[in-house]
């Protein structure tokens, strides 16, 4: 048989798999180190080291999930280059995967009855502040940045997004402990925040497609109304039936945990199947399904969402290292202070919008203060989406993704550290919390 060469040159790595080394005026074609990482391996390397980090981070009063971001910049391609490309390759469904997990449990945590305490101001605040920041951003960007009125916008519908993963733990420990719960203020800022969230993806799903598309749409000013109304009335309906189903047949919560992520799974599938014919919002479904099963079986939503508290912590820990090691360390180094003046700036824009959600309340000063200051923080909706833009081959990718990553590293610990600070100087403590004596 005669020796063929051709055979030695059968590609080892896939295109995306190689670096390139230019050195002594030759150009090499070298696998990345991450290639070298096992899916299983990688992932150890992924949970280890953040939760170390994460760890440190809630020694000195930091929120756990800013040593995880860091560890997922580390860790990334852009610096040490640890992280398997399986991983990297479904990086978008695992941090997708955490946002369900996330609002799944916000829903289930969600009493409806404490909102009638503040009204209007409960409603306003599931979209007036992400509206105010939105068009801070689109002032700012054009203004600072130099971006397109619709890339800053693209900008902005990723940044107003409240963070559920810093809020509603922080909202469940108020509740347990009973400060703020006389006048529902918890209870007010964690559906404001979750809906908040919706409000802000329906609105880059729109504004990215535009992007894609090169044109305006009026369809964005009937598509949120509707996916907002389909949303909610598809969770109540699928709620219903949970609960019936739960209270008819005997099932382990382990079970009911499984049928609660796969139900979620399909709003989310189903968002993806009608997106070319009607604007839905599996999200939100999500979010009122579990406020649907807290409303009619309140005694089996808290062991849920115990369980869902549990599932958090790996998921947590997927969604912000993966999120870190999108970035390109190189360029948010060289942009970062401008970024950083823009996202100041456009936080001044969203308290400005809380205070006027609660201008007209029943709170006093203080507590209005404490709302502004728990609606601040970013974190989870920028981890999931920030990179998106990215993926699409937009121009403004590069810059959203910085923006996003740089949002949870200064507002998330801040955020945090403040409304941890101030709560108990800011809210008053109720006689009685659940149920319980304080």
């Amino acid at each position: 048989m005669r020796f063929s060469p051709r055979i030695f040159l059968k590609p080892l790595f896939k295109a995306d798999d190689l670096c390139v080394i230019y050195a002594e005026h030759r150009l090499f074609l070298l696998p990345r180190k991450g290639v070298f990482m096992h899916f299983l391996t990688s992932l150890a390397v992924i949970c280890l080291s953040a939760l170390l980090l994460g760890s440190i981070c809630s020694k000195i009063k930091l929120p756990p999930l800013l040593g995880m971001l860091i560890i997922g910049i580390v860790l990334g391609p852009y610096v040490l280059d640890l992280i398997s490309p399986s991983i990297l390759g479904i990086s978008a469904d695992l941090r997708e995967l955490a946002l369900i997990i996330i609002l799944t449990r916000a829903g289930l945590n969600l009493n409806l009855k404490d909102l009638k305490k503040n009204g209007i101001s409960a409603v306003l605040l599931c979209f007036l502040p992400a509206t105010a920041e939105i068009l801070g951003y689109v002032l700012l960007g054009s203004l600072i940045l130099r971006l397109p009125v619709l890339d800053s916008a693209i900008l902005g519908s990723v940044m107003a997004a409240v963070s559920p993963a810093v809020v509603v733990p922080r909202m469940l420990k108020l509740k347990e402990t009973g400060y703020g719960t006389d006048k529902g203020i918890p209870d007010m800022i964690m559906t404001g925040a979750s809906a908040d969230d919706v409000f802000v993806i329906v609105l880059f799903t729109s504004l990215t497609a535009m992007s894609t598309g090169g044109t305006f749409s009026w369809n964005i000013v009937w598509q949120v109304p509707v996916s907002i109304i389909l949303g909610i009335g598809a969770g109540i309906a699928i709620g219903l039936l949970f609960v019936l189903f739960v209270k008819r047949f005997h099932i382990r919560d382990s079970i009911k945990v499984i049928l609660i992520l796969s139900i979620a799974f399909l709003f989310v599938a189903l968002e993806n199947a009608l997106e070319e014919w009607v604007a839905y919002s599996g999200l939100l479904s999500v979010i009122s399904f579990g406020a649907v099963v807290f409303a009619k079986h309140e005694v089996c939503a808290k062991r849920l969402s115990g369980k869902f508290s549990r599932l958090w912590v790996f998921a947590e820990i997927l969604l912000f290292v993966l999120v870190g090691a999108e970035v390109n360390i190189g360029y948010a180094l060289n942009n970062c202070g401008i970024i950083i003046c823009v996202i100041i700036l456009a936080l001044v824009f969203r308290m400005a919008g809380v205070f006027l959600c609660v201008a007209f309340s029943k709170l006093n000063m203080k507590e209005r203060l404490f709302c502004m200051i728990a609606y601040s923080p970013k974190a989870t909706v920028q981890a999931a989406i920030g990179a998106v833009p990215l993926a699409m081959g937009l121009a403004c990718g590069q810059i959203v993704l910085t923006a996003a990553v740089l949002a949870i590293l200064i507002t998330a610990p801040v955020g945090a550290f403040l409304s941890d600070l101030t709560y108990k100087k800011l809210l008053t403590k109720s006689a009685v919390s659940d149920g319980v004596p304080c």
